[in-house]
């Protein structure tokens, strides 16, 4: 599995305001010529994470 298929498995476990930031990130990274597999990525899936991780304590 990818960074953003994990990103979008654990989705649902985030606050929208997080999600659409994230989304966003992402989205420009690919607009910019990035890939999906890229380390970006991965960092935005750390990102994700950490959250659901503070968040679920």
């Amino acid at each position: 599995m990818n960074p953003l298929e994990e990103i979008n498995k654990i989705a649902y476990l985030l606050p929208l305001e997080v999600l659409q930031d994230i989304n966003q990130r992402i989205g420009d990274w690919l607009a910019s010529g990035g890939k999906e597999t890229d380390p970006y990525i991965e960092q935005q899936l750390r990102f994700a994470k950490k959250f659901v991780n503070q968040e679920w304590r």
